[in-house]
């Protein structure tokens, strides 16, 4: 009979796929995604190989890595979510609400061919 060796256990360290660039901003290590890219994919019901077809360059590792993650911190991750859909919101409001002068030109001279039909 053969002895199986066994398996050392050791523990993911998280800093090795994901980094904070600022309090509002965690993304991948070495990538401009954010960890917010990842985990609404995971959320919609892609799996990690449907994501690493929309993000050539990340590995099923990383992004095995960033699912533990989300899954071992849901409400952290949630809250983070949260935050930054609400951040979203807000700029766009803002935007909405004080639109450039190319965009008021566009908006003018819109409501002038609506006239004109």
């Amino acid at each position: 009979m053969t002895m199986i060796s066994p398996i050392e256990l050791t523990p993911i360290k998280i800093d090795n796929y994901l980094e904070v660039v600022s309090p509002n901003t965690i993304r991948l290590k070495e990538h401009r995604i954010g960890l917010e890219h990842i985990v609404e994919r995971y959320l919609e019901g892609y799996t990690p190989e449907q994501m690493a077809q929309d993000f050539p360059g990340v590995s099923l590792v990383q992004i095995y890595a960033v699912i533990t993650y989300y899954l071992q911190h849901r409400p952290q991750v949630d809250a983070y979510l949260t935050e930054l859909n609400k951040q979203a919101e807000t700029a766009y409001q803002t935007w909405l609400n004080n639109p450039s002068p190319a965009m008021l030109k566009i908006r003018q001279l819109k409501a002038q061919r609506q006239i004109g039909l």
